[in-house]
């Protein structure tokens, strides 16, 4: 049986609070529910998302005005349902420079939400001068991200190691370059 790829008619993405972060980060979806503005679901404080919670959760104890900019909840506002985590790893920095990253629930994967993800982020970016450049790390052996911002002008300028995930490919997507 092929699947059918459908795109999503409307994606939000959901900021959380820090108290919601930290419920997260812990694997307390029930406290984490009490916080956030949408009805999360396990997955979403299951133990593959917890190390982002945790350091998002850090960040925005450092500098409450990153939490504007990281990571959210992927909302589907038709079916009322979060279907991944996605935003960027904090405010532009110094050379305009922010980095987008995105995880689909693999039970809604191959349904557009991470394009539609995508697509919100870029809109973000092109709508704020401080952004001159937008970045994605993706591990060489993730072809579907790879392919996915490629499809949108990113341009590979090198490789980082990543404690977490390893070696990742470095793509570069300047103000003013090519988005389909």
């Amino acid at each position: 049986m092929t699947e059918v790829m459908t795109e999503p008619k409307h994606v939000s993405i959901v900021q959380l609070n820090e108290a919601a972060l930290t419920a997260l980060a812990a694997g307390d979806i029930v406290a984490a529910n009490q916080e956030s503005p949408v009805e999360l679901t396990p997955y979403c404080a299951g133990p593959h998302w917890s190390s982002v919670w945790r350091m998002r959760r850090e960040q925005v104890a450092v500098d409450p005005a990153s939490a504007a900019w990281i990571t959210g909840i992927v909302w589907d506002d038709d079916r009322q349902v979060a279907v991944g985590r996605a935003g960027f790893h904090g405010p532009p920095d110094g050379d305009g420079r922010v980095e987008v990253g995105y995880a689909i629930d693999p039970a809604h994967r191959r349904r557009g939400y991470a394009r539609a993800a995508l697509e919100l982020m870029l809109d973000r970016a092109d709508h704020d001068p401080q952004v001159r450049v937008v970045r994605a790390t993706v591990s060489p052996t993730n072809l579907a991200s790879r392919n996915l911002v490629q499809q949108y002008g990113f341009v590979e300028v090198g490789e980082q190691w990543d404690d977490e995930d390893g070696v990742e490919t470095i793509y570069e997507l300047t103000r003013g370059g090519a988005r389909t």
